[in-house]
């Protein structure tokens, strides 16, 4: 069995006076791809936010492989490995494609070299001297995640990465996933796309109000099709 890479317990997490997160327990092993699933507004963005010690307090437990991270500073956590992609990708207007690949420092080793994400993203090769603004809404997205796998980071918590795109670069999107998986990266989704996240990942866990609720693997998903309408109206 793969160890595990991730584990929540008990995790309650606040913005201000506002108790978002409530007990929330989960764990995820290296290598695998795992899914939050929940309506807007049902904790999963501040989930990943709290792994990362983005919320404002939190209380619980909070493992990244092994140590104990509820109490260290973002930029410690990043440094255990771990890479984020938020929804709004924090693509830098004024700097060039290639400016924003080179900005995030180097946290281990083992990262890609900027020839293998070329090699990966073409698109970004072509556009490497484009300023942000001037991507289009799926090259903002590659390169949002192409600049965390420079970094060395294993674990990479990607936030709605097929929201608002045509098709094609979501299938595209799909099958960067698969690449990085095959290469042992341990990939946690927030995903709205239900039909997307469906054929990529390994497990799924559902969120509401602030909780998991339920929990399942792929292959259980047949089984699961009237609870997913249920929780999610898919």
């Amino acid at each position: 069995m793969s160890r595990e890479l991730l584990r929540l317990e008990g995790v309650n997490a606040w913005y201000g006076e506002s108790h978002i997160l409530h007990g929330v327990d989960l764990s995820v092993n290296e290598g695998e791809v795992v899914c939050l699933l929940g309506r807007n507004g049902a904790g999963r963005t501040t989930t990943m936010r709290a792994i990362l010690g983005l919320t404002g307090t939190r209380k619980g437990s909070i493992r990244i492989n092994g140590e104990e991270a509820i109490k260290l500073p973002p930029h410690k956590i990043a440094r255990l490995g771990v890479g984020y992609c938020p929804e709004e990708r924090g693509i830098f207007a004024s700097l060039s494609a290639e400016e924003n690949l080179m900005l995030p420092p180097v946290i281990a080793a083992g990262g890609m070299s900027v020839d293998e994400i070329y090699g990966m993203f073409p698109n970004l090769k072509e556009r490497a001297g484009s300023p942000g603004t001037r991507l289009s809404g799926g090259e903002q997205q590659m390169l949002a995640v192409a600049r965390i796998l420079r970094t060395g980071a294993r674990l990479l918590l990607l936030d709605e990465m097929s929201e608002g795109l045509a098709p094609v670069i979501v299938q595209k999107l799909a099958e960067m996933i698969t690449t990085l998986k095959s290469k042992g990266y341990t990939i946690v989704l927030v995903e709205q796309n239900f039909r997307f996240a469906a054929t990529l990942a390994d497990r799924f866990y559902i969120m509401e109000h602030g909780r998991i609720v339920r929990q399942f693997e792929r292959r259980e998903l047949q089984d699961n099709l009237v609870m997913l309408q249920e929780y999610l109206g898919v």
